[in-house]
């Protein structure tokens, strides 16, 4: 296990600027919320957790830990990176950072759909592919990315 770093609050260190909101580059962090360098670390921590599940059985409603649906795998594997997601790939989406394909990086979130509708969700694993629970009788395994009509999302 790595060594702890103290590193002191951010509000610590702004004396007596307003700690409802502070600016940093482009992150707006305020109480309560997570900065991205600590969003990449629950995500890349939820991506191997989701890459450990290769091979588990696809059962529509399933979260784990032995059998998944497609969000019930990246429920699971964000719960165990410290993460609370919401149930469904469409109520994934909508509590998550949306993010265009250019900004999309390892263990962010990609979200399959059909007009407004998302249908489906796996965890980008880098290289244009994305760990997920693809259907009934299939795997969990990683996949290419097969459809153009996908959005991403980072978990906070």
């Amino acid at each position: 296990m790595p060594a702890q770093v103290h590193v002191p609050s951010l509000f610590a260190r702004v004396g007596t600027a307003s700690v409802l909101t502070v600016a940093v580059g482009t992150t707006m962090l305020a109480p309560g919320m997570v900065n991205d360098a600590e969003a990449a670390t629950h995500s890349t921590k939820a991506l191997k957790i989701a890459a450990s599940k290769k091979g588990a059985p696809y059962r529509w409603g399933a979260t784990g830990p032995r059998q998944f649906d497609c969000s019930g795998l990246t429920l699971y594997a964000f719960k165990k990176a410290g993460r609370k997601l919401p149930r469904t790939a469409q109520q994934q989406y909508n509590t998550t950072r949306h993010l265009t394909r250019s900004q999309r990086q390892r263990g962010d979130l990609v979200f399959f759909h059909s007009g407004r509708n998302v249908y489906h969700v796996g965890i980008y694993a880098g290289g244009g592919k994305i760990w997920h629970a693809p259907k009934t009788g299939a795997l969990v395994r990683l996949e290419k990315i097969w459809a153009n009509n996908v959005w991403y999302g980072r978990v906070r």
